[in-house]
């Protein structure tokens, strides 16, 4: 069977070029112009690779690629793009992107690069290694604890951190340590879709609720009963749909789109946020009584660059894992690699220092992972003098600053007097520390 590549692009000449040219190669396509529609194209069994183009009317490329590595997290998927720059390809990278290609696209190299990246990539591991968490970070730790702690109960849990930082890895941890650990996990970005979208995704609908609803179609909750719902930057919920979903933790109870039928949902929730909430209720953007339900147990997981110790022990674990994927043994980290991995500020967080190690491994011929191996925004970075004690002060700033205000009961006036600053100062400290 023909391994199959799936196009989506609003720009038909390009999808006709890019589809002679595959099928010419001895690929099988399927074109998608509407992205909107794409998630509906990918064939679970038969989709090999996504090509994904950057700028598209009502879903951008890079909210597409984050839909479909919620939905389909391995498959690959290469961004197209004819305004390339190192903040997209940065962007493109973090939230899983296998490689970014400019237009007018060199047919050989997009050819190749398809070429090698299928070739190298087996079927997932499946032990569970690459779902284990790996930090020596004292807050880090502490968070994961009262996470173990809240598992086995049946509270509404609330991850609070940058994207990328593992907020889904620790909701998962919640579900395998809950006793619901043999139903569903079910994860839902909410902000990879449109708000119709998330609706029918989430509640589901009845046959003739739309235009192109043909019959009756379960929703996540329904999918999740029994289980944990996951539901990931629910900062960017609309206001109508966090009113439902306010229903779903009070009554565990909803409504179809299109049906008056009550369905219940006995499904336990996680939810996780980038988002300032405190922001986003004073602005009236999120709903007061939602973000009480969901906070019962409230956790905030550090960005990367608060966890320099980390950075190495990290690498090193996605090194032995991808050496165990994809058929390697004794691959190293070149000391310029090394240097790199410590200097940089990781936007992306532990995401972005995966798909970076993932890539190193597939494009590394020899033993020693070289800067040549890694995406060329990388390479032009060098180790910055001091960058690794400033990181190791900001981080046990952070740590300083979160034990006076667990002493203070979460008072930040109290923490200012027992640290001996004002409380404008804490305030303006925490921001600069990404602390709220």
């Amino acid at each position: 069977m023909k391994r199959e590549i799936l196009i989506v692009d609003d720009d038909g000449a390009v999808c006709e070029s890019l589809s002679d040219l595959l099928e010419g190669k001895g690929y099988g396509v399927t074109v998608v112009m509407d992205p909107a529609v794409a998630l509906a194209a990918i064939k679970p069994q038969a989709t090999a690779l996504a090509l994904v183009d950057l700028r598209m009317p009502r879903i951008g490329g890079i909210d597409l690629l984050q839909a479909i590595k919620s939905r389909h997290p391995d498959l690959p998927v290469v961004i197209i793009t004819g305004f390339a720059t190192v903040d997209t390809a940065v962007a493109a990278m973090k939230y899983g992107a296998a490689d970014v290609f400019t237009k007018p696209i060199k047919s050989s190299a997009l050819v190749s690069q398809i070429d090698r990246i299928l070739t190298a990539r087996p079927a997932p591991a499946q032990d569970g290694t690459d779902e284990r968490i790996v930090t020596s970070d004292a807050p880090m730790k502490e968070a994961l604890a009262l996470l173990e702690r809240a598992a086995p109960t049946e509270a509404p849990i609330l991850i609070r951190g940058e994207t990328g930082t593992g907020k889904e890895l620790a909701a998962r941890m919640v579900h395998r340590s809950s006793g619901r650990r043999g139903g569903s996990f079910v994860a839902v970005n909410c902000a990879a879709m449109p708000d119709t979208l998330l609706e029918s995704e989430m509640f589901g609908y009845e046959r003739g609720a739309f235009t192109d609803a043909r019959e009756r179609k379960r929703g996540l909750l329904e999918v999740a009963d029994g289980g944990t719902i996951f539901l990931d930057e629910i900062g960017e919920m609309s206001l109508s749909t966090q009113a439902k979903m306010l229903r779903v933790l009070q009554e565990r109870t909803f409504t179809r789109l299109g049906g008056v039928e009550t369905v219940r949902s006995d499904c336990r929730v996680v939810a996780a946020t980038n988002r300032d909430i405190e922001d986003a209720i004073h602005d009236g953007r999120f709903r007061e009584e939602l973000y009480w339900r969901l906070a019962v147990v409230e956790v905030r997981i550090p960005p990367l660059r608060q966890r320099p110790q980390d950075v190495l022990l990290l690498a090193e674990h996605f090194l032995r894992f991808y050496e165990r994927v994809y058929s390697r043994a004794g691959l190293a980290l070149s000391e310029e690699v090394v240097s790199v991995l410590r200097s940089h500020r990781w936007p992306g967080n532990v995401r972005e220092l995966k798909n970076l190690v993932e890539r190193a491994v597939i494009f590394c011929e020899g033993g020693e992972i070289r800067l040549s191996h890694l995406a060329p925004q990388y390479r032009g970075l060098d180790g910055r003098p001091g960058a690794e004690l400033a990181d190791r002060f900001a981080a046990s700033a952070r740590s300083i600053i979160a034990e006076a205000l667990s002493r203070a009961g979460g008072s930040k006036g109290e923490a200012a007097r027992m640290l001996h600053i004002d409380r404008k100062t804490l305030y303006n400290r925490m921001k600069k520390l990404g602390m709220g």
